[in-house]
């Protein structure tokens, strides 16, 4: 059961740590708005596991993977809030961030958690891996709900430790993120990763 537990610490430490729309959602967060903000816009996606977890554990994601109506509604919804965050990150660069003010003025409006926590229910994607791997990977020493509420803590635990740390490296180095150059092209770059990730969830086919 031990040997089990790591394979699948592993897979999830790997799911972690691979770049997608967490964090360039969490990048644009506290690049606009610092630690603080960064750190709950984490929080947020956090707790966005956790509902699928919670979710997946009493069954209601496979009934959501078994519906092609319901898997599509989640998956454009998700799609169209990513392509909205990437819009509002290209909005934002068009201002001119020479000074405090202007730079406070293209700070995003809402809460970081409510911003994180939206991003991740909609991702399509820890929906598909919590319904159909994570079952998988439960260690078979234990039952099956105990297993893979296991696997959901951790996941849970992992994303906060390494967005967390994402969060406070990037906080390190505000500075230099703060010239008005390198802010717009941080918004420019992060708005059009955003509306990439959108684009490509919305014309995935599985």
């Amino acid at each position: 059961m031990f040997v089990q537990f790591l394979a699948a610490a592993g897979v999830l430490g790997l799911l972690t740590v691979v770049p997608g729309p967490d964090m360039a959602v969490v990048t644009k967060r506290s690049m606009a708005s610092g630690r603080r903000d960064g750190l709950r816009t984490v929080g947020g996606i956090t707790a966005g596991l956790l509902v699928w977890g919670v979710l997946t554990v009493v069954g209601l994601a496979a009934v959501l993977a078994a519906s092609a109506t319901a898997y599509t509604v989640v998956k454009l919804a998700g799609a169209a809030y990513l392509v909205l965050l990437g819009i509002q990150a290209l909005w934002h660069s068009r201002r001119d961030g020479s000074s405090a003010a202007a730079a406070r003025g293209a700070e995003p409006a809402g809460s970081p958690w409510r911003t994180g926590l939206v991003s991740n229910v909609f991702n399509r994607k820890i929906a598909v891996f919590y319904t159909g791997l994570l079952p998988t990977l439960a260690p078979s020493g234990l039952s099956p709900h105990t297993g893979m509420a296991l696997l959901v803590l951790l996941h849970a635990a992992l994303t906060l430790l390494w967005l967390g740390g994402y969060v406070l490296l990037l906080a390190k180095a505000r500075g230099f993120f703060e010239r008005p150059a390198v802010r717009r092209a941080m918004d420019r770059v992060t708005g059009f990763v955003l509306i990439g990730f959108g684009l490509k969830v919305a014309t995935a086919s599985e």
